[in-house]
This record gives C-alpha cells, structure tokens and sequence, in this order.
C-alpha cells in the first residue's frame, strides 16, 4: 500500500469527542511510527484506527456470504487480497480476460473494514459483489458482532514474528516522522517484543487458531510459510 494511503490511519484528525474521552481513559505508551499508541481490549491501536474501530463495531452488518480476511500488519495482505479476489470471482473474471487486478490496486478492490470507518461511520459496502470480501487487523475479540453471529467465512493467516518483525521495521521507516526514522532497530524490536508495538502478538494469532479449532466451518487458519510452498493448494 502506498504510504501517503497508510499514513492517513496514523493521524489524528477528525476525531469525535466519544473517542478522545476514551483515548484519555485508556492505557497508552510511546509509540514508533505516531507519537503514542493506546490499549483497548488487548490490543495497540493508533488513535484514528481506534476510531475505527469504534466506529466498525457499532455499524458493519456482516452478510451470511460474507468473505474476512484477517491478517496481522504486514504479513502478505496485499498478495493475500489478490488471491482471494481472483479465487472469488474466478467466474466472473477469468484470466485470460481484462482482469480487474491487471489495472487496480489490490486494496481499492477490497475494503479495509477498520480503515475505511477512521473518518466516519457512514460508510457502504453495498456496492461489493456477493460474496463481499472485507479485511481487517481486528482481533477476534473486537470483532463486529455481526461477523460472529453470522455465518460469515474468516480465513486468518499468520506469519513467523521474526520475519513479521523485519517486514514491519521496513515499512516503518518509510513512514515514521523524523525523530524516530533513524531509529536502531534494537528500539523497536524492543517494543515489539514486549508487544506493545501495533497489537498483542501471540493473542490475536491464539483467539483465531481456538476459533479455527472449535468451528472449522466458518475459521479457516493458514500460515504465511504454507501459502508460499503450496500456493495453489
């Protein structure tokens, strides 16, 4: 994703006042790329994810053919949209045909839930194909009801940390503001050790992999590594 689409999740403005009464309640801690990153339900949030967030909780109305992809940041979610988009409407647009994915990006064909709810609630997915296929970074316990009540799919993937980690210090230093750009990457390695940096690790990868456990129907739990050796399968 390009930065300048990215960066808009790390600001602060056009926060509501419901948000920044909570943002002043919750526990916070210096973040890397915005200046502080705050806890709500187990995980780090910035502050205009956070109003996301809210704001996908209390608006997104899940459909029983619903697709959710989640992932944690950067783990392959671009290439992991572009063949969920190209597996879903395989019929639709077949390969040989002037595919959508040939001349748009992957992320302007599949909404990011938590995202596209940072600056109001007032956002329509009713314009997606069915089945509409959504992504997000949201842990299971966060989730909308609608998608757990639903018989909505979920298809969760998760990577090896250590190379999550270097994708992240990567990615990072093309966004993060001057002060910390040079950071060495002892700094945030530290913080994403502790798991204060973005979200609790092992928790969100754990609440899905139970989840894929107990309803293997509706979670279907993939890795990173399993995707790359037997992409096809």
């Amino acid at each position: 994703m390009a930065s300048s689409s990215v960066s808009v999740y790390l600001k602060d403005e056009n926060l509501t006042q419901e948000t920044k009464d909570l943002l002043s309640s919750l526990p916070s801690e210096k973040g890397w790329l915005v200046s502080q990153m705050y806890q709500f339900e187990g995980s780090w949030q910035t502050q205009a994810l956070l109003q996301g967030l809210l704001n996908c909780q209390k608006h997104f109305e899940a459909k029983d053919s619903d697709v959710i992809l989640v992932t944690l940041p950067k783990l392959g979610t671009t290439w992991l949209k572009t063949l969920l988009f190209a597996l879903i409407h395989r019929h639709k647009f077949p390969v040989s045909g002037n595919h959508p994915l040939l001349t748009t990006n992957p992320h302007s064909l599949v909404p990011y839930l938590e995202g596209d709810y940072c600056a109001s609630p007032d956002v329509s997915f009713s314009e997606l194909p069915s089945p509409r296929l959504v992504q997000t970074h949201i842990t299971h316990r966060s989730l909308p009801v609608s998608i757990k009540s639903s018989s909505c799919k979920i298809v969760y993937c998760c990577r090896n940390p250590k190379d999550l980690f270097v994708s992240i210090w990567h990615f990072g230093r093309k966004l993060a503001p001057e002060e910390t750009a040079d950071y060495p990457i002892e700094k945030p390695l530290k913080r994403f050790v502790k798991e204060v940096y973005w979200w609790t690790l092992w928790d969100h990868m754990l609440e899905y992999w139970y989840e894929s456990r107990k309803n293997p129907n509706k979670v279907l739990f993939v890795t990173y590594e399993e995707l790359k050796k037997q992409t096809e399968s």
